[in-house]
């Protein structure tokens, strides 16, 4: 799931403007509370209990909240309500990071947490250094990634399978989608809920980067 452009769309504002150092240490305390909220929830929540849900009613429920959230921090000018609506993403994602991190071993999960912040600092670099490069190709990350997800529902609910190859292509368009939102985001206005509502987009590509690593290393 990626959010849509309105929020880099942003040219102007009658909001306060910050330093771009502060602007960029909210963008990163926001994305270290999402995160710690996957962690509370990782440790807090049994897999058992979620897993426990009806189906139908868990993806319902997550979709919508996903959705609501989105709609909120895109929508809105003030930070509170964007903060709201970031955390409407981050906990019915942290449900899913439950129920797969549940699977592998935790010394895996380590090292995939390990392998993607190295691969998100390395693309928040090169984000920063060649924004115009990841603007040129962001219309083929699209194209790819609505190609990848049909060809997985295809695969598994028709075929009743998946190759592995699929993980490391949506590897690889997470890590451009990290470049080019964080890329725009130091083109638009610095604001506070500015500051939010690019670590939303971050937060859903880093989480999506993460759960392919994990993927990949569980079956080596």
């Amino acid at each position: 799931m990626h959010n849509e452009e309105s929020v880099f769309d942003r040219r102007s504002t009658t909001d306060p403007l910050i330093g771009a150092g502060l602007y960029n240490l909210i963008i990163g305390l926001t994305l270290a509370w999402g995160f710690g909220v996957n962690y509370w929830m990782l440790t807090n929540i049994a897999p058992e209990a979620i897993a426990g849900v009806n189906p139908w009613v868990f993806f319902l429920g997550y979709f919508a909240c996903c959705f609501l959230g989105i709609y909120l921090f895109r929508s809105s000018d003030k930070p509170a309500v964007s903060f709201l609506g970031y955390n409407l993403v981050v906990v019915p994602f942290g449900f899913i990071i439950n129920l797969v991190v549940s699977r592998y071993d935790p010394a895996l999960v380590v090292e995939a947490i390990r392998l993607t912040g190295l691969v998100t600092v390395g693309m928040l670099c090169l984000g920063s250094l060649f924004p115009a490069f990841f603007q040129k190709i962001v219309g083929a990350l699209t194209i790819a990634l609505l190609l990848v997800i049909v060809i997985e529902v295809v695969e598994i609910y028709v075929f009743k399978m998946h190759h592995d190859i699929l993980d490391w292509i949506v590897v690889f368009i997470f890590c451009g989608y990290i470049g080019y939102d964080w890329g725009r985001a130091n083109q638009i206005p610095k604001t506070l809920d500015n500051a939010v509502d690019s670590a939303a987009a971050l937060y859903m590509d880093i989480i999506n980067l993460f759960l392919r690593i994990l993927r990949i290393l569980g079956r080596k």
